[in-house]
């Protein structure tokens, strides 16, 4: 899960030589994947109003930017900004516009870059700086709480009976947890941490993460109870789990350097707390508790805040982006107590607002897979509340929210019972999370997804929650598409019908992000379920990043439902900014009433040891829901390549062109329409314990002269429709059960 510290470096000592070249072209736009992009961009309509702006730092350096917006047949309105983005704090008209930028003093203007702004473009506004500090130091304590938040003995019949379950749920979890929760000293952890990671200092790590969520939970949910409900047992409970987190040492195993996880989540829970607790908290105590949350979030901001802020050039930092909005959360609770709130908050809450993820475009979803989202949206719930509530600026309202939950309607559709794609795919999703996100909305499609989810959220998180919930304020619950097409990430889903427990589901991904991160080398990989059963799966399991298992298997393509080479080669997934450049894309996609359609290019993500690899899925809904999956090959040398199929069940070859796959009462049945392209199986490492996994591949030979193909059907149910392929000159037609597809 560690951020690649010694790639950055490596992406800094480039970045002169980068942005000097791009500078003879559009210096906005930088050659190095790994740099922020420009936008707006493309004449595209824009999901939010008003957008924000980004560009790639001049190589210059300047101290400031002179950013020109002009509308469509209007004057240019201009502002300066002294960071490389740039967020209007108004929306904008409705209308054409185009913009461009050069560094204060220089008549180096960047290329104008056009967008527009129509009906469909949502407002999300963000007051300036000192708007949003007035208005929040004006908020009594606590002000991270919602208006609705009143004791306990305040509340209706009605409500009762709506939240009486939770609480004494919570009630009965403190009483819990109170001898259970070990109390916490730096001695237990002694292992100190170093380059590279062993397996010992991966689990230490893991064990802070854990003790250090375990304690601060007790203590946030002691405070709102005593706030709730007044029995000074609560209150004793969140003193004493507060004075053991900020007595931890902020130099030793739970600082940011050894485990950034745990010294953020220490600073968070200790400055909720105060905010909750308010008068609560005697003088000696509170000052105690808020100089541990100033010395560790001073390493935050020193860390966040270096190069100018380091993540407004270089974005891709999974635990560096994390840290920004827990940033903004404890500046946004601590001012008016601690003196450098200010440049805290001043520095990070806008910058967040302005993007919010490195990991999609506007439209939403999450390249580091479906797992990773949800850890996200976990996070996003606890911070985004006390933010949302305090500042005024409701988070759930950006478009790149809804398009998230947009995102987990499609890929962990109510019953999937495992992730998509990336790190950790393989674990169960968890309807809470996405349960709380979605409840917070107002949206036809938010209610759908909380409804069909069923159950509850987190007990914490709801009794902080604005009551009624505002997914209750929506009239109408609008199932989605039953296919969907996220360009930005490069990922495809379709669906026989979403709304439908027995429905068939298959993803697709070829993505722009390669293996960066927490992804995979599965460029043009798929995945298959059916009734929530898997049945094309994702093999392995997610010890701990950058593990040599992960390394050497999970990450892997041989471990995808993806094309590997001559025993198991596959796409490339080593170094660091190569992994960006080593990637996929999505060149055509379609959804018709009567099929669905994708294709995918990963031939750079083999890294130049393929010409070409291509693949096309055709989603036959009048054909049985069948699946037809074309894969184009070509290489300069002879190849076999192997189109590797995993399963959670031991697979039956019938014959070297017939496979089929039952489990959970589901089925599916794989022929190759090739003949030249047979069947066998073939050994992995070792699966998790009580874990089944069965491995095999179509293998094809190929002379290096021609082009291969893969012509593979998947059968969804085993109907075992009927197939037909006819030639006419160079086009070709395929007919599963009287519906056809031409491949030219």
């Amino acid at each position: 899960m560690n951020f690649h510290r010694k790639g950055l470096v490596c992406a800094l000592a480039l970045t002169s030589l980068l942005l000097s070249l791009s500078a003879r072209a559009d210096w906005a736009r930088s050659l190095d994947p790994l740099v922020v992009q420009p936008s707006p961009n493309l004449n595209q309509v824009q999901a939010q109003n008003p957008p924000g702006f980004t560009w790639a730092r001049h190589a210059r350096g300047p101290a400031a930017y002179e950013l020109e917006i002009t509308p469509e047949g209007g004057a240019p309105g201009k502002v300066i900004t002294e960071r490389n983005w740039y967020l209007p704090p108004k929306a904008m008209a409705l209308g054409k516009y185009s913009w461009r930028v050069r560094p204060v003093g220089s008549n180096d203007w960047s290329m104008p870059r056009g967008f527009s702004i129509t009906s469909r473009s949502n407002l999300f506004e963000v007051p300036d700086n000192a708007t949003l500090r007035a208005r929040i130091t004006a908020r009594a304590r606590p002000r991270g709480l919602p208006s609705s938040f009143t004791p306990y003995a305040s509340w209706n019949a009605a409500r009762r009976a709506e939240l009486d379950p939770y609480v004494s749920r919570m009630i009965n979890e403190i009483k819990l947890q109170i001898k259970a929760v070990p109390p916490l000293t730096d001695g237990r952890w002694p292992i100190v941490i170093s380059s590279p990671l062993t397996a010992a200092m991966a689990s230490q790590q893991t064990d802070i993460r854990q003790r250090i969520n375990e304690a601060s939970r007790q203590l946030e949910a002691a405070a709102l109870m005593w706030r709730m409900k007044g029995d000074r047992l609560f209150l004793d409970e969140a003193l004493r789990r507060g004075d053991q987190i900020a007595a931890l040492d902020p130099a030793g195993p739970t600082s940011y350097a050894n485990q950034d996880q745990a010294t953020r989540q220490i600073a968070v829970s200790l400055i909720k707390a105060v905010d909750i607790l308010a008068a609560d908290l005697d003088a000696p105590r509170r000052a105690r508790w808020l100089n541990t949350v100033r010395t560790r979030t001073e390493v935050i901001y020193g860390n966040l805040a270096g190069d100018n802020g380091r993540l407004d050039q270089y974005p891709f930092d999974s635990h560096g982006n994390t840290s920004l909005v827990f940033l903004a959360l404890i500046s946004t609770l601590a001012l008016g107590d601690i003196p450098e709130a200010q440049k805290w908050f001043d520095f990070s809450f806008r910058a967040y607002a302005n993007a919010p993820s490195p990991w999609s475009g506007q439209e939403g979803g999450y390249a580091n897979g479906t797992a990773y989202a949800e850890y996200a949206a976990g996070y996003l719930v606890a911070l985004w509340d006390p933010m949302s509530q305090a500042s005024g600026v409701n988070f759930y309202a950006k478009p790149w929210a809804q398009g998230l939950l947009d995102f987990a309607t499609q890929f962990t559709p109510p019953g999937a019972r495992v992730h998509a794609f990336g790190d950790g795919s393989e674990t169960r999703p968890d309807p809470r999370v996405w349960h709380a996100f979605g409840s917070r909305m107002v949206s036809p499609r938010a209610a759908w997804y909380v409804a069909s989810l069923g159950g509850a959220e987190d007990t914490l998180s709801l009794l902080q929650a604005p009551y009624p919930m505002p997914v209750k304020d929506t009239r109408s619950r609008t199932p989605p598409t039953n296919s969907a097409y996220y360009p930005s990430i490069g990922w495809a889903s379709m669906h026989t019908d979403i709304g439908s427990a027995t429905r068939s589901s298959l993803y697709f991904k070829s993505s722009p992000y390669g293996s960066f991160n927490h992804s995979h080398g599965d460029q043009n990989g798929i995945l298959l379920s059916s009734a929530g059963q898997p049945l094309l799966v994702k093999a392995g399991w997610y010890d701990w990043y950058g593990s040599p298992y992960w390394t050497d298997w999970y990450h892997q393509t041989r471990s995808q439902n993806a094309v590997t080479f001559d025993g198991g080669k596959g796409q490339l997934v080593t170094g660091y900014r190569e992994q960006l450049q080593r990637n996929g894309r999505i060149t055509g996609f379609a959804a018709q009433p009567a099929y669905d359609f994708v294709e995918g290019d990963a031939t750079a993500a083999y890294g130049g040891q393929l010409t070409m690899a291509r693949r096309q899925v055709w989603h036959l809904r009048n054909a049985g829901n069948a699946i037809l999956v074309r894969d184009r090959l070509a290489s300069t040398v002879a190849r076999t390549y192997e189109w590797n199929v995993h399963t959670p069940v031991v697979m039956t070859v019938e014959n070297a062109q017939n496979v089929t796959v039952s489990a959970g009462g589901q089925s599916l049945c794989l022929r190759s329409l090739n003949a030249q392209a047979s069947f066998a199986k073939w050994t992995g490492p070792a699966a998790k314990a009580r874990v089944i996994e069965d491995h095999g591949a179509f293998y094809l030979k190929n002379d290096g002269k021609s082009t291969a193909e893969f012509l593979v059907l998947l059968d969804v149910g085993c109907k075992r429709p009927r197939v037909d392929i006819a030639t006419s000159g160079t086009v070709r037609t395929v007919t599963v059960a009287g519906q056809s597809v031409t491949l030219n």
